[in-house]
């Protein structure tokens, strides 16, 4: 590098040590925590249905009407797209480390209130749940930036890739432990307070009790959010931004000596004339003519990629209904009381997560480093659409009995090279090449064009895969234009993905400041001082 910047080069050249592996934990813990609370009101909205909108003259046992479901399973999602621009904003504002604390304890109180409601009416406990649930949706959004930002900033650049992609993964055992409390949730409660099946007896198939589960297994998303907040607290603020942004380089030494096991010498005062050059120094803004030109096509690159990732990865719940009956994992619904149809359910998405989303995730963790984020992110996009196609264009085929098998093989495959592939790297790459004091705001851009994506995914195809035969669409749904259309439709969005990737350029193995280009202003900023810091050590603005 030109310019002696010893304490981004000691983070860069650092070993890996214990406390990468802590600080993967405690960014991890985050993640962790936004994946039971987004997964685990899948496990329950039939239970909800059953409980609040049963109708003693219908054959089927209860469920959500098509307004009320897409807002209890939605809001969460457009309260994270909010989260991710406001507190990835925030995060370049004051700091990683404040903005971090802020998200978590939001997140604890939202997940402890969306398991109480106020009055018993169906409308007061839909409105409470759905209030608390935009409010976590908000914490949750603003992990995401912060995340990823802190542990790019952390890492040392021959393993960064491989630590983002660890701090990602814990998603996966968020997902599986939601599962996993929902089955010991209503296992326990069906021990105790059994009941019949519904088509014996409707009213009865319904325990009062069962109305404590779902709040149960929402609320327990609280707790692996609240032990993590200690350490939270403890960490220091990272010494990119204290260096970079906050402008204070002898602070970066001492938290990083506090750390890290660096040798770092004491950072030599600088003359006044440089501090005044420093300070002139122009630094671009996100909306500025610079920044188009030099980071405008990898906003576009990440932004594009992480929507139509996530168009085809929440599309997925279209699909699990038909796999689950396909494999007879779920039984028709009123052959099941209301408990028995939470467990069944749970143990199949348990089953989902442990086979299909955990190793993908962890796939990419091994192989980031090694074969990069261009090749996993091309390849991902590119099986997936293969993939897709696979189940598209022989539908027919797949959905005829005895060839079920071969519909679930394609479709966790599909899943896996989601993982294994764009659902990872498009959380890793926008925390490594945008400049420190834009990090953060770039990433949350990106990732809020991710949660639009989803919102896409989930609410747009849901009613777009209805069947085109009025007769055939599920209760309260206008037709739409089937399944095997939509999984064109799909297909098309990954091969958008596989184009765009062409814009987001390879960052393995390089610094963030060669990434971003922050060495260069560096050297434009002290001409003929190359040699020299040109960052003052306890100059702060």
């Amino acid at each position: 590098m030109a310019h002696d910047h010893k304490v981004l080069d000691a983070l860069d050249a650092a070993k890996t040590q214990w406390y990468h592996f802590t600080a993967v934990v405690i960014a991890g813990m985050g993640f962790f925590t936004d994946a039971y609370d987004l997964f685990s009101i899948s496990l329950v909205t039939k239970l909800l249905g059953r409980i609040y909108y049963f109708n003693p003259n219908s054959k089927t046992p209860g469920s959500l009407p098509p307004n009320v479901s897409a807002a209890v399973n939605g809001v969460a999602f457009c309260g994270t797209l909010a989260g991710q621009l406001f507190f990835g904003w925030l995060g370049d504002k004051m700091g990683r480390k404040k903005v971090y604390s802020m998200t978590l304890m939001l997140m604890v109180v939202c997940c402890l209130a969306s398991g109480l409601s106020f009055g018993s009416t169906p409308k007061g406990v839909m409105a409470t749940l759905c209030f608390f649930r935009f409010w976590l949706g908000f914490g949750i959004g603003g992990d995401y930036p912060l995340s990823a930002t802190i542990m790019s900033e952390y890492a040392n650049k021959r393993t960064r890739g491989a630590f983002i992609a660890a701090v990602f993964s814990m998603q996966g055992f968020g997902n599986l432990t939601g599962g996993i409390v929902a089955i010991v949730v209503s296992a326990a409660f069906k021990a105790r307070f059994d009941a019949p099946a519904y088509s014996d007896d409707p009213a009865g198939s319904t325990v009062p009790q069962a109305d404590y589960a779902w709040r149960i297994v929402l609320m327990f998303g609280a707790i692996p959010a609240l032990l993590t907040y200690y350490w939270r607290m403890k960490m220091p603020e990272t010494a990119r931004y204290t260096a970079l942004v906050a402008k204070n380089a002898k602070q970066a030494t001492s938290d990083m000596a506090r750390v890290l096991n660096v040798e770092l010498a004491e950072e030599q005062q600088k003359a006044k004339a440089e501090k005044a050059l420093e300070r002139r120094r122009e630094e671009y803004g996100l909306f500025s003519r610079q920044f188009a030109k030099r980071h405008g096509l990898h906003l576009l690159g990440t932004t594009v990629c992480w929507f139509t990732l996530d168009i085809a990865f929440y599309s997925q719940n279209l699909f699990q209904k038909d796999i689950y009956a396909a494999v007879n994992w779920l039984p028709r619904a009123d052959t099941m009381n209301a408990l028995e149809e939470m467990f069944k359910i749970s143990r199949a998405q348990t089953l989902v997560a442990l086979c299909g989303t955990i190793p993908g995730y962890w796939f990419t963790v091994f192989f980031i480093d090694i074969i990069g984020r261009f090749a996993i992110q091309l390849g991902g996009f590119f099986f997936m659409t293969a993939f897709m196609l696979g189940l598209a264009i022989p539908y027919h085929h797949w959905t005829t009995p005895g060839h079920h098998v071969g519909f679930v093989v394609m479709y966790a495959f599909t899943f896996f090279f989601a993982n294994f592939g764009p659902n990872s790297t498009t959380f890793v790459v926008p925390a490594e090449i945008f400049p420190a004091r834009l990090r953060s705001t770039c990433h949350g851009i990106s990732s809020a064009a991710g949660k639009s994506g989803a919102i896409v995914g989930s609410f747009g195809f849901l009613y777009a895969a209805q069947s085109t035969d009025p007769t055939k669409t599920d209760a309260g749904y206008p037709p739409g234009i089937g399944v095997r259309n939509s999984l064109f439709m799909l297909a098309g969005c990954n091969v958008i993905g596989f184009l765009f990737t062409f814009l987001v350029p390879e960052s393995k193995g390089k610094s963030l400041e060669e990434l971003s280009g922050e060495n260069k202003d560096e050297e434009a900023a002290a001409p003929g001082q190359s040699n020299q810091q040109t960052v003052p050590t306890d100059f702060s603005e």
